[in-house]
């Protein structure tokens, strides 16, 4: 049962929820689980003068996903930043390269799931996962959220992100917040819920 946790991270907050999704889905017994990020579209200049190149050599040892890996895949964990309440630009130029993948039906019945991170607690934690079903609906995926099976989820001692849709961090308008325990917690939840649904699929 492959499962590929593909992301843009930009600063390292999806990053870090990469891997502790990853970690969950690994607890599913059967479970191939790899992480992939998606091409950058960015120069190196411009991610020099956004502060970003230093925190992305963090993770270059990550491969680039290529399309034929999600057609080999029976679940994919989707993980972008959010960008005006949409997924970053990166990560859209990736989907729009799936045409062919859809044209195929390559991808009908395969489980999907997302999680992101913005700047603010009200920055798209919702919206940017919500818009994003929408293209793994046309792609015949089957959606899978955060259930609330994640008490995490109720919890009002702390800011946090996490919502039904997905798990989320709020990374604070310089990014200077990194993923809490919790958000985390969540990360991990979501891995092993996609791991053990797609399990039950692909067995």
């Amino acid at each position: 049962m492959k499962i590929r946790v593909v992301y843009y991270s930009m600063y390292g907050h999806v990053h870090q929820m990469a891997e502790a999704i990853a970690e969950g889905a690994r607890e599913v017994s059967g479970a191939d689980v790899a992480l992939r990020r998606v091409p950058e579209t960015l120069s190196g200049d411009i991610l020099k003068a956004m502060g970003a190149i230093d925190a992305q050599k963090a993770f270059a040892q990550i491969p680039i996903c290529t399309i034929d890996e999600l057609a080999a895949a029976d679940a994919i964990i989707f993980g972008t930043p959010t960008r005006f309440g949409n997924m970053c630009g990166q990560m859209r130029q990736f989907l729009d390269a799936t045409g062919a993948l859809w044209s195929q039906g390559a991808l009908v019945g395969k489980v999907a799931s997302v999680f992101t991170s913005t700047a603010t607690q009200h920055g798209g934690q919702e919206s940017t996962i919500l818009s994003f079903h929408v293209t793994l609906l046309h792609q015949g995926m089957i959606v899978v959220g955060l259930p609330y099976a994640f008490q995490g989820q109720t919890r009002i001692d702390e800011i946090t992100g996490c919502s039904p849709y997905g798990a989320s961090t709020i990374a604070g308008g310089k990014g200077e917040r990194m993923p809490s325990e919790n958000e985390l917690a969540g990360a991990h939840f979501q891995g092993k819920h996609v791991a053990t649904i797609a399990s039950k699929l692909f067995r």
